[in-house]
Order: structure tokens, then sequence, then C-alpha cells
């Protein structure tokens, strides 16, 4: 089936696919990011507007992937593109290397919107979750880092452990995912299932004293697009105080992602960390490590955590993106938000039901629950046995209860065939969608499940 549809999608995107030859010559794989590599060759991009990008061979392509979530308004929104346009023309944008008075602006709105005392920025989500990490192990005295199975929180060290399902292993989330990590980088990460209340009680029981952090998403990302339960959050926050630990929520997907600031909001639960990124960066490379003062005065002078960030952290121009991001939330946080959970809801209805019409059992996570009313992310699975809700990475990963192939890689083909892109099935409306962007989507899921159908 993957190999009829390549051929398809390779006759009818040539200038990609000749760019695809020329980047192999000197890119690895064609490109610097693995999950964008998607096979025979990714579709081009030339330019992008909305809810649509638009590829080498003029294709106009509904997107879903909305730069890797980040995007809630769509590419290129004016409200972040006049603010960028409007710096560059004033002589402010470039000027990297230096403090202003907009470092101080973004952090005023963070902190406003997410109830922390204290904020250090840098550059991506991944050195935000490492950066954490290390204020934790320092601020604790403590090595190991807890975390869920299933979940990404970066290409760092303690991230790169527990994030693929090994179907070969009865423990499937405890593997390191990556050659070259530090000696020992494994033995230091204890993995616990995602809303298992039990087990995380278990694993406090037997390891709380030595436990530096307990790092996970309130919304779960990659593992499936599921929601924290009040319960789960709830005994995190009490064991991780109980056993001396720092409980981390990574938001760097949930940030700014279902209201105008944290997803710990909705759930009235505070974090002693906090990562974020993706949405509060308007599309530029923001992220930020927030939360007690106490805890991230280590990243001062003398407290002996290198958390300096980077060149790159706090670069003028992406703050400037920023600050325009967060107060247009801000500002339209009534209306947005409420908008964005009725589509994705309608995104996930209409999503299971063409699939259903060519009898093919798609299920459509990311529903809300008692503390996010609603939602715009959603992945889509499809388990064998009738009757089957995902709930955990463990069933979502799995390729003995999901047809893990089918969600990732022949839907996304099968779609990209009627110029529609998702990932994992799905991915993310954004403010830029509409009802008549939904209604393609369900169109174009019909056909690819027909197409489906055929070789099943």
């Amino acid at each position: 089936m993957i190999a009829h549809l390549a051929a398809e999608y390779e006759r009818r995107s040539p200038k990609s696919a000749a760019l695809q030859a020329e980047a192999l010559r000197v890119l690895i794989d064609g490109g610097s990011h693995t999950i964008r590599l998607l096979r025979p060759f990714p579709p081009r991009i030339v330019s992008a507007h909305g809810a649509f990008v638009t590829d080498e061979d003029g294709h106009q392509i509904l997107d879903f992937w909305q730069g890797h979530y980040a995007n809630i308004l769509g590419h290129n929104p004016p409200v972040i593109t006049s603010a960028l346009a409007r710096g560059f023309q004033e002589g402010f944008g470039l000027q990297t290397g230096f403090t202003d008075a907009l470092q101080v602006r973004v952090a005023e709105i963070l902190c406003a919107r997410t109830g922390h005392e204290r904020v250090r920025f840098t550059s991506s989500g991944s050195l935000a979750t490492m950066y954490a990490t290390f204020l934790s192990r320092a601020f604790t005295g403590r090595e190991l880092v807890m975390k869920v199975g299933g979940g990404w929180h970066g290409a760092q060290p303690w991230g790169l452990v527990g994030v693929d399902y090994h179907a070969e292993d009865a423990q499937s989330f405890t593997h390191a995912e990556s050659k070259g990590l530090p000696h020992g980088t494994e033995s230091q990460v204890i993995v616990t299932r995602f809303n298992d209340v039990p087990m995380l009680e278990e694993l406090f029981r037997a390891h709380g004293n030595q436990v530096a952090c307990f790092i996970f998403e309130p919304f779960l990302g990659s593992g499936g697009c599921l929601p924290a339960s009040r319960e789960f959050l709830r005994t995190a926050r009490e064991l991780s105080t109980r056993h001396g630990a720092l409980l981390i929520f990574d938001e760097v997907i949930a940030g700014f992602r279902f209201c105008a600031g944290s997803s710990s909001r909705l759930f009235g639960i505070s974090p002693d960390l906090a990562t974020y990124a993706k949405v509060m960066g308007g599309g530029m490379p923001v992220a930020a490590v927030a939360g007690r003062a106490d805890v991230l005065a280590l990243a001062g002078r003398g407290g002996g955590v290198k958390f300096s960030g980077g060149t790159y952290s706090c670069h003028p121009a992406s703050l400037s993106a920023s600050r325009a991001m967060m107060e247009h939330l801000v500002r339209e946080e009534a209306t947005l938000y409420p908008r964005l959970a009725a589509m994705g809801e309608k995104a996930r209805r209409t999503v299971e039901k063409a699939f259903a019409a060519a009898g093919i059992a798609a299920q459509c996570s990311g529903d809300g629950n008692d503390a996010i009313p609603g939602s715009s992310m959603s992945a889509v699975h499809f388990p064998y046995e009738p009757g089957t809700v995902c709930t955990s990475p463990e069933q979502t990963r799995n390729p003995d209860v999901c047809d893990v192939e089918l969600a990732d890689t022949v839907v996304q083909l099968a779609l990209l065939l009627d110029d529609v892109f998702v990932m994992h099935g799905l991915g993310a409306v954004s403010a830029a969608h509409t009802e008549k962007d939904i209604e393609r989507l369900g169109d174009a899921c019909a056909r690819a499940a027909r197409r489906i159908a055929v070789f099943a």
C-alpha cells in the first residue's frame, strides 16, 4: 500500500522530488529535522499563509501541522508579521547581544498569565526542559528524573529515555532512544505511566527520596494527544511536595494552547517549574523556564547552574513576535479559545465519520476533560479491537493494540495526495482554519479511507 501511494505522490510532485535529490547531496536524509522528512520525500514549501502552504509544484496544501503546533493563528499572521516588519523598519530586531525593555515586558506578560515568580528565556523547548532538569538536580542535590512513558521533552539527555514504544520489551517505555548519551543516563530516569495514579504512588514510595524532579506534559503531545486527569496532577503535586522533589510541567505544547496562559491555570495546580515554547513564540524561536524564584535563583550569579540560554536567547525579533502573540491571545481569549475548541471537536468527529463510512474504525483523541474545556488538537488512532478507547501511550503507540503505521505513515501520505497535510493522523486546528477547511478535511479522509480499504 505504501509503495503504491508513494509512487502516485512522486508522479504528482516532480519538483519536490527533484529538490529531494539535490538535498540528499548536502543534507543528511535531505533535511535537518527527522519528523519532517516523510518518505519518499517531503513537500518542499515556497510560501505559507493562514491554513495553507504552497509547495514547489504549486499545490495549495491545507496544513494541520502548523509549525509543530506553534502557529495557533495560522502561518504568517499579520499580527506577528506587522510587528516584525515595524521593528526592522525602525532598526530593532537584529541587535543580538544586548538587553532591552522588550525582554522585561515579555517576562511580565508570561508571569502574569501563568502565576510564576521568575522566568529565564532560551531558544527551544529542548533547551528549556534540559535547563529545568539542571535546576532541579542542583536544587535538590538528587540525580533521578521521573517522567511519563511516551512523553517527549526534547532532544536532551533525560528527555531521550522512554519516548518510543518497544514492543519486544515488557517495560516498553524504558529504553534510551539515542546513541551517544552520557554513561548512566538511562539509569537516572524512572518512567511511569500517564494518568496511572497507583503506579505513580508506588514509584514515589520506592524512589521518592532520590527523585530530583517529576516532569510531564499536562497535555501529552506525541504520545497521543491526551489530557492529564485532574487526579493525576493533584497526586503528582502532593507526592512531589511530600518527597522533596520538584514538579515540572512541560507546557511547550500546552502553554497558551487552551487558554491565554498556562494549562496549570485550568487545572488549578501550581508546579515548581514549567517550560514554555511553541505558541508563546508567535512562530519564532522563543522558549522559557518559569517558576519559583528560589529555584531559578540558581541560574543567577553565584547560583552554580550554567543557564546562559545561548547566543539567540531573547533574540529581539523573536521576543517582538512573542509579545505580539501573547498580547493578542490575551485580548481575544474570550472568543478565540471557545472557537478553537469547537473547531477541534468538529475536526475529530468529521475524521471519525469519514473513516467509518469506509468501514475503518478510527478514534480521535484530544477531547477536553473537566479541566481543559475543549481542545484544538487531535491524533487519530486505529485500534484493532472494536470499542477500544485509547487513553495512554501504551495503547496509542503499541502496534499490537493500534495500527500505528496506518496512523503515522499511510494516512499522512494518502491525504497528501489530496493536498492535506497531517501529523499523527491529524494535528491541530488554528484560528485561520474555517468550517470549509474542516469539510475539505472530511472529504479528503473519505477518499483516503477508500484508497486504504482497497488494500485491506
